[in-house]
């Protein structure tokens, strides 16, 4: 019997922007240095490595995000302790839309998505930095 798939990834992503807003390049390269915000970035370590990731940045593979999060779990990290504006970002926006939407539903809050993504920063020139992980 064929999977009756009941929701796809517009239906998700819906939901996910009714909690979850959306910041633009130039809004982003406006804060990525403000100690205000952190800046998470979700992509696989192969694609970090590859492209770099935007200064300053935390790096958490979406893998891993419920449980670095959650303060009762092993692996948890104090990054998300902190009374901070936490902007997501992957690749090109969805993959990030997605973990924000997550990290809300556990309670982290504010979260925001870059919109387009690592790429979208790449384009627009934003300061990027290699790192060995």
């Amino acid at each position: 019997m064929a999977q009756n798939i009941i929701k796809g990834i517009q239906a998700i992503a819906a939901e996910a922007r009714e909690v979850v807003k959306d910041i633009n390049i130039e809004q982003a390269k406006m804060l990525y240095q403000n100690d205000d915000y952190i800046f998470v970035d979700v992509r696989e370590a192969s694609e970090r490595d590859k492209l770099g990731v935007i200064p300053g940045a935390f790096t958490c593979p979406r893998g891993m995000l419920e449980f670095l999060i959650d303060p009762s779990c092993p692996v948890h990290n104090p990054i998300f302790n902190q009374d901070k504006t936490y902007v997501f970002y992957c690749a090109h926006g969805l993959r990030s839309l997605y973990a924000a939407k997550q990290a809300h539903d556990m309670g982290l809050k504010p979260v925001l998505n870059l919109a387009g993504g690592f790429a979208a920063w790449q384009n627009e020139q934003g300061d990027t930095e290699m790192r060995a992980e």
